[in-house]
């Protein structure tokens, strides 16, 4: 059995290596290297892919995320809701920008942000809803529209981990994560499902006031050089990523697809006992349609529920078997993050899952042999 690991990206590169090498090496020999040709060709690939207006490449997906909020126009003290249960990058962006989180808790099933907490969170103040779609499966977000409509407030929807996903709205139709909302962001990080071989991101909009504002933000608040015209950042993708990506993005439905296949074995292997939960398909396209595309499995999360998922992550690394806890702190009693508003009875489902929550390898080369040996270790575990 070959060595198993949490992200095989070598592996990967191994298939697109020769259309990769060649490209970035057209890109050292034009010497195009920021806001080059390959950029401009990947934006209007993956405008396509995702059906959406306008897509701004830039620089990671925190800046994407940053850039998002700043193109929106929120001040200081604007209040943003986001969920507990997600990685830091969420909430430090509005804190950086001198915004107010409000953080609340998530869905037992889903991991995503509940919409009752949502709405019973909204304040006078409140001016925007940033909701992640954790572990690549989308947030409720025909509850998630329908509570922004009726309280005036825009949507930036955080797609770092379900880029590819699709989500079947309540009137049947499909469209994929990241273009629900005003604006949203996504990270190229190199183990997303669509990653690059260093930093890269993007914002998606339909809006095209909104996107004229984001193409200057990215840039230094230029349309015209050395005319200013709006606060900027430096946030640009550079060419070298963009061919990655350009090589990766015609295989990403595949890539989905290879990682739900995986995500089928494992659940297949672990489902039903008692202390285990595998994860859970919510969206109404896991019953509705075939090769159901609402799940694209960036990690496979599962819940040891008997109180014994330290010692089964320990156990796992003793045999070289990587997994991942993600996430293990709530953000709430994140040092950076603390706020005397916060009521524990109001996290308890994050509370429960920080302790509960195992990640297991999921990448596009996982083969029967490893999928079967981790299933079996992690249910001689949970046995004894």
């Amino acid at each position: 059995m070959k060595k198993i690991q949490m992200v095989d990206l070598n592996g990967q590169y191994q298939t697109i290596k020769e259309q990769v090498n060649d490209s970035i090496a057209n890109v050292l020999e034009t010497s195009a290297f920021i806001n080059g040709p390959e950029v401009h060709a990947f934006q209007k690939e993956l405008e396509d892919y995702l059906g959406v207006k306008h897509v701004i490449p830039c620089a990671n997906g925190t800046d994407a995320l940053q850039i998002a909020m700043m193109g929106l126009g929120l001040k200081p003290g604007d209040e943003v809701i986001t969920a507990d249960f997600t990685f830091a990058a969420t909430v430090e962006v509005i804190a950086l920008l001198n915004l107010t989180p409000v953080l609340v808790d998530v869905e037992l099933d889903s991991f995503n942000i509940d919409p009752v907490a949502l709405e019973k969170a909204i304040t006078p103040k409140t001016r925007a809803i940033v909701p992640v779609h954790l572990f690549g499966q989308c947030a409720n977000m025909d509850a998630i529209m329908e509570i922004a409509e009726k309280h005036n407030l825009y949507v930036i929807e955080d797609n770092a981990q379900a880029i590819g996903a699709s989500y079947t709205q309540k009137d049947g139709s499909k469209k994929k994560a990241g273009t629900f909302g005003h604006v949203a962001a996504t990270s190229f990080f190199p183990s997303k499902n669509l990653g690059c071989y260093g930093d890269g991101g993007a914002i998606f909009t339909n809006d095209d006031a909104l996107a004229h504002t984001l193409r200057g933000v990215v840039n230094h608040g230029m349309y015209e050089r050395y005319h200013h015209d709006v606060v900027g950042v430096n946030s640009r993708l550079d060419s070298i990523q963009a061919v990655v990506l350009r090589a990766k993005l015609p295989l990403l439905d595949q890539y989905n697809k290879s990682r739900r296949e995986a995500a089928e074995k494992y659940s297949k292997a672990l489902e039903g006992h008692k202390n285990i939960i595998v994860p859970t398909l919510v969206n109404t396209c896991a019953t509705q349609c075939e090769n159901c595309d609402c799940h694209v499995f960036h990690q496979y999360t599962l819940r040891i529920t008997n109180g014994q998922r330290d010692a089964c992550v320990k156990h796992l690394g003793e045999l070289q078997i990587p997994c991942g806890v993600y996430y293990p702190i709530p953000l709430h009693l994140q040092k950076a993050y603390l706020d005397e508003r916060y009521k524990e009875e109001n996290f308890q489902v994050t509370n429960q899952l920080v302790k509960e929550v195992i990640s297991l390898p999921m990448h596009t080369e996982l083969d029967d042999e490893q999928i079967a040996y981790i299933t079996s270790t992690i249910l001689e575990f949970v046995n004894q």
